[in-house]
C-alpha cells in the first residue's frame, strides 16, 4: 500500500481522554477513532491488526477441531427467559423492542443461541463431540467504559461452545481449548498466564482466565511465588489467620459517640485493626445481607453473591436500609440483634477472641465479643486474599498483581442444556442433557494487551505476527528521482513475495516519515537515502536501535530471512 493513498492521520499530541498506553497509541497512530463513550471505529490500520489476530485465533480453533459459525447479534428475549438470564444479566444488557413490541437484546454473549442451535441439530450421541465458534461483535452497556479497548461497550469476541455426551468428553474439549489458547497468545506474542476464576453470570463449575499482568488491569490476581498456582482474587481461597487462644472475657457495651470507622475505633480503643470485626451490609435483590470480616480485611463481593445465589442486583445497602436492620446510624452495625436475611461470617472471625463490633445502637460498640457465645451465622470464606496469604496448593506465600483478562474458558456442564431442553439420545436409547463448555477471547482486548506489552517512547512495537504491515520502505527525499524509483522497485519486489509492505511516498521530510513509521510500529524499515548511488540502503528493525547498511542485491533475501 502506498501511504499517499491511505486514510491515515497520526497525532503528535495525546488526546485528553486517553488514560493508558494502548489507548493513547491506538488513537495517535490512527488505528481507532472514538464515536461515543466506549464505542470506536476501526480505521484501516487498526482493522488490519484486528484481522491478523482473528486469523491466528481462527487457525488455532480450526486446528483444535472447532467449526466456525456465525449467529445473529440481535437476540429474542424468549431464549434468555428460558435459561433464566433475561433478568439475571442485569442493566449491562442492551434491550429493545421491535415494531410489534417483541423484546430483543443486542447479544452480550451467546450461550442461549448456541444451546438453541444444538437442541435443534444434535439428536444422537453419534453426532458428538461438537465444538462451534464464531468471531462477532458483542454489546454490553458498561456503567463506566474506560481504557479504550480494555472496557468498551461494543467489542469483538471469539466465543466457542463445546457439546459432549459426558463429563469425560467435556474434560477433553476443555483441555483442547486450553492448549489452543496457549498457542494463540504465544503466536500473538502476549505473555499471559491461566488463572483459576469465578464463573460469574456464565454459570458452570470449572473456569480459567488467561491474564496479562498489567498495572492498569481491572482484575487482581493471586500468584504463588513458588508453584504454578494462580487465581483471580474473586476466586482465590483464603487461609484463616488463627489467633492464640485466650480466655473469654465478659461482653461489655462501650460508648463510642464519635467513632464510626475502623481508623476512629483504633484510636479510641488504642489497639490495631486486627482487634475489630466490621459488619458490612448489602442489598441482594429483595434480601438484606450482612457480612463480617476482620477489621483489616476486605469483603469479597463475588464470594458473597455466590453464597446468596447470584442475585440480579447486588449493592451496598443505603442509609435507610442500614437503620432498618440495625436500629442505628451507619458505622455502628454489628451481629448481635441484627435483623437481616443472611449473616455471613468469614471463617477467620471464628478464630478470634474478645474482639470489638458495632452494638446496633448509635454511639456504642461491644467489646469482648466471641463467635458462638454471643452470636452465630453462616461461616465461610468471604474475604479477599492478601499479599503473603498462604498458597492453597503448596503453602508458600502468594503475591497479588493486577491483570487484564484476554481469554476465559468455562465448564458449563448442564446449566443451559437442562434449562433449555437440549437433550440427545445416548447409546442406551435414553435422553440425556448435552454437556457444555464455553470459551471466549476478546479480540480487540488482545490487540490492546499486545500494545501494553510492546511499546516504547516512540510508539507501538508490533510483533511480526500481528503487525498491520511487515515492512515499510521510505525514500528519504521525495524530490530525488533515483531514491523514489528505487524505493518503488523494492516495494514491488517485496509485494511480489506476498509480504504486506508500505511505501511512504508522501511529500514529507524524512524525519516525519521515520516518526510515523515508529509510531505505527512497522517491524522492518528500509530507508533509501544518499548511498543509493553506491547500491546501499539502510535496514532497521523497530524493536531495536541498530541501523544496518545492506547492499541492494542482498536486500530481498535479508527481508525474507527476517520475516521467516
Amino acid at each position: 500500500m502506498k501511504m499517499s493513498n491511505m486514510l491515515m492521520l497520526t497525532l503528535r499530541e495525546t488526546p485528553a481522554e486517553a488514560e493508558i498506553e494502548s489507548h493513547k497509541l491506538m488513537l495517535r497512530s490512527g488505528m481507532i477513532r472514538k464515536m461515543a463513550s466506549g464505542v470506536y471505529n476501526y480505521m484501516p490500520l487498526g482493522l488490519k491488526v484486528l484481522k491478523n489476530i482473528e486469523n491466528i485465533v481462527r487457525e488455532e480453533m480450526n486446528n483444535a477441531g472447532a467449526q466456525e459459525f456465525l449467529a445473529s447479534a440481535l437476540l429474542p428475549s424468549e431464549l434468555w427467559k428460558e435459561s433464566g438470564r433475561w433478568e439475571v444479566f442485569g442493566p449491562e444488557m442492551f434491550k429493545l423492542n421491535d415494531r410489534n413490541e417483541r423484546e430483543f437484546c443486542l447479544g452480550p454473549t451467546h450461550e442461549e443461541v448456541f444451546t438453541d442451535l444444538a437442541r435443534n441439530e444434535i439428536k444422537s450421541y453419534k453426532q458428538l463431540p461438537v465444538n462451534l465458534y464464531q468471531i462477532q461483535t458483542k454489546y454490553r452497556d458498561e456503567r463506566r467504559p474506560r481504557f479504550g479497548m480494555i472496557r468498551s461497550r461494543e467489542f469483538v469476541m471469539k466465543d466457542a461452545y463445546s457439546f459432549d455426551k459426558d463429563y469425560e468428553g467435556l474434560d477433553v474439549s476443555y483441555n483442547k481449548m486450553y492448549e489452543a489458547y496457549t498457542k494463540i497468545f504465544k503466536r500473538c506474542n502476549v505473555e499471559c498466564k491461566a488463572v483459576a476464576a469465578d464463573s460469574g453470570a456464565m454459570g458452570g463449575s470449572g473456569s480459567a482466565e488467561f491474564m496479562v499482568k498489567s498495572e492498569i488491569g481491572e482484575d487482581e490476581v493471586a500468584f504463588c511465588k513458588e508453584c504454578d498456582y494462580a487465581a483471580n482474587i474473586e476466586k482465590a481461597p483464603c487461609t484463616p489467620e488463627k489467633e492464640q487462644e485466650e480466655e473469654l472475657k465478659d461482653l461489655s457495651k462501650v460508648e463510642t459517640p464519635h467513632a464510626k470507622t475502623i481508623d476512629d475505633l483504633v484510636k479510641f480503643f488504642n489497639t490495631d485493626s486486627k482487634g475489630f470485626v466490621k459488619t458490612i451490609i448489602y442489598k441482594a435483590d429483595d434480601k438484606v445481607v450482612a457480612v463480617m470480616v476482620r477489621g483489616d480485611r476486605e469483603v469479597n463481593e463475588t464470594k458473597v453473591k455466590n453464597a446468596v445465589g447470584a442475585p440480579v442486583e447486588f449493592e451496598l445497602a443505603d442509609e435507610k436500609t442500614v437503620k432498618t436492620v440495625t436500629g442505628a446510624a451507619v458505622g455502628f452495625a454489628g451481629p448481635i440483634g441484627i435483623k437481616v436475611d443472611y449473616l455471613f461470617v468469614d471463617n477467620e472471625v471464628t478464630f478470634m477472641y474478645n474482639f470489638i463490633v458495632g452494638a446496633n445502637e448509635t454511639g456504642y460498640h461491644f467489646s469482648n465479643v466471641n463467635y458462638g457465645r454471643d452470636f452465630e451465622g453462616t461461616v465461610g470464606d468471604f474475604r479477599n486474599a492478601v499479599e503473603g496469604e498462604k498458597c492453597p496448593k503448596c503453602g508458600k506465600e502468594l503475591t497479588i498483581a493486577r491483570g487484564i483478562e484476554v481469554g476465559h474458558i468455562f465448564k458449563l456442564g448442564t446449566k443451559y442444556s437442562e434449562s433449555m431442553g437440549a437433550y440427545f439420545v445416548d447409546e442406551n436409547g435414553e435422553n440425556k442433557p448435552l454437556i457444555m463448555g464455553c470459551y471466549g477471547i476478546g479480540i480487540n482486548r488482545t490487540m490492546a494487551a499486545v500494545i501494553e506489552q510492546h511499546h516504547d517512547e516512540n510508539g507501538i512495537v508490533w510483533p511480526m505476527s500481528v503487525a498491520p504491515y511487515k515492512v515499510i520502505v521510505i525514500p528519504a527525499v521525495f524530490k530525488n528521482e533515483e531514491q523514489m524509483k528505487t524505493a518503488e522497485k523494492i516495494y514491488n519486489e517485496i509485494r511480489a513475495l506476498g509480504i504486506e509492505v508500505l511505501l511512504d511516498d508522501r511529500n514529507e521530510r524524512a524525519g516525519v516519515k521515520f516518526k510515523d513509521a515508529d509510531l505505527i510500529g512497522i517491524p522492518v524499515r528500509i530507508t533509501v537515502g544518499k548511498k543509493i548511488g553506491d547500491g546501499i540502503v539502510e535496514f532497521k528493525l523497530r524493536k531495536n536501535d541498530n541501523v544496518e547498511e545492506v547492499a541492494l542485491d542482498s536486500l530481498i533475501e535479508k527481508v525474507k530471512q527476517e520475516l521467516k
